[in-house]
């Protein structure tokens, strides 16, 4: 179903989040930040976009830049579970996540759209 709503509206950020974070739950970080990068390009002041882009930075360990991420989500007005999620993430930071390995590495469900120059 997501790969058919991305196929319907590829430019919808949260259908591109969403797609990312099927990435990252399966511990392909490198495809998940792709995703996310683009929903960000999309809409820069989602605090759910900003949340799991901080959350797969950490995950590559990337951990001052997930902060950053972490803290700017905090400042785009999330919502009250969010928010709490956030300060305990700035706080205590994240479970590790087994990275998918290379040789486990699959092609990605769907390719990023390319971004066309204005």
């Amino acid at each position: 179903m997501l790969e058919d709503a991305y196929d319907a509206r590829p430019e919808d950020a949260h259908i591109i989040d969403s797609m990312g974070y099927a990435y990252y739950v399966t511990g392909d970080f490198a495809n998940a930040q792709e995703y996310f990068d683009q929903a960000l390009e999309r809409t820069p002041n989602d605090p759910t976009v900003n949340d799991h882009l901080g959350d797969t930075y950490w995950q590559i360990g990337r951990k001052t830049e997930a902060r950053y991420q972490w803290e700017r989500a905090l400042k785009d007005n999330p919502d009250k579970d969010t928010e709490k999620g956030l300060h305990k993430k700035l706080k205590d930071g994240l479970a590790m996540i087994p990275a998918q390995s290379s040789a486990d590495a699959k092609k990605p469900i769907k390719e990023p759209e390319a971004q066309e120059d204005e």
